[in-house]
């Protein structure tokens, strides 16, 4: 059910084609909404701004809510071929200046959760709250070398849009809606910039994994339970490290979580935004 201030997936499905954008003088692509303490979104990689739809419409009722193109995605300029994720943190930090930013809080999803990770472990008290939505922590052998095998291949083969799809989504009919949006997102998305992004994912799953201990703000770690790839485990260790980490897992989802559950997941973002510094 529709509670004021949320969208459902099927909602967010029609509503979210596109939203107005502008842009910084550095070329990063981003939607404004709302008043008060900044909250930035920072989605994953193939996904545009618009992948946060659910939350930007439940959470700008009391924040100030940026929305970003991920660089190579949606209208963001591009990083150069060979970029690591220590520089799509760069580029977090240089939107951050660019927009007078001086704190913030920062939600990230997969790729984004990475980039929101490396921002709060070196970007210090400029990072208020971080929420690290289906992020990855230190894969395991097997799922390491999945995951650069599939970067290798992006240059060769191309985008490859459905297994994203098969990894991201059940079969449920509750996902059709957001598999269909994300199907679209894919389609649209630069090819260059995708395989940029996705080479700095494939390799950043252990860049800023030692700094959870140093993260002193409130820190949020959410995934979904049957996410084959940012597991249950990895969000538990992780919590376990930040010191004032908390734990969410959202049941009988995947990893678009945040537009397959969006209920929940804007409940438990409103939750994390209410945290106190002084709170674990």
């Amino acid at each position: 059910m529709l509670t004021a201030g949320s969208i459902s997936g099927a909602a967010a499905a029609k509503d979210a084609g596109s939203l107005p954008r502008k842009k910084t003088a550095g070329g990063t692509a981003y939607h404004e909404a709302g008043d008060g303490e900044p909250l930035v979104l920072i989605h994953g990689v193939g996904m545009r701004l618009e992948a946060w739809a659910p939350q930007i419409a439940s959470l700008s009722g009391g924040k100030r809510v940026i929305a970003v193109d991920m660089p190579g995605h949606g209208e963001s300029a591009k990083l150069p071929v060979g970029s690591r994720l220590e520089e799509f943190v760069a580029w977090f930090g240089r939107f951050l200046d660019e927009m007078d930013i001086e704190a913030t809080n920062v939600a990230g999803h997969s790729m984004g959760a990475l980039v929101s990770g490396g921002a709060a472990a070196t970007f210090g008290q400029r990072i208020k709250r971080v929420a690290y939505l289906n992020g990855v922590y230190r894969r395991d052998p097997e799922a390491k070398a999945a995951v650069l095998a599939r970067a290798a291949a992006i240059p060769v083969a191309g985008v490859d849009k459905e297994g994203p799809l098969a990894r991201w989504f059940g079969d449920d009919p509750g996902s059709n809606a957001a598999r269909e949006l994300t199907r679209k997102w894919l389609n649209l998305v630069d090819p260059e910039g995708y395989a940029v992004a996705y080479a700095a994912f494939a390799g950043g799953d252990e860049t800023y994994a030692d700094g959870w201990k140093d993260v002193q703000g409130p820190a949020l770690f959410l995934t979904g339970s049957d996410d084959p790839n940012s597991t249950p485990l990895m969000a538990t260790q992780m919590a376990a490290l930040a010191p004032k980490g908390r734990v969410r897992i959202v049941e009988g989802h995947r990893h678009m979580v945040n537009l397959t559950a969006p209920e929940i997941v804007n409940s438990l973002l409103a939750e994390w935004l209410s945290f106190g510094e002084d709170e674990r």
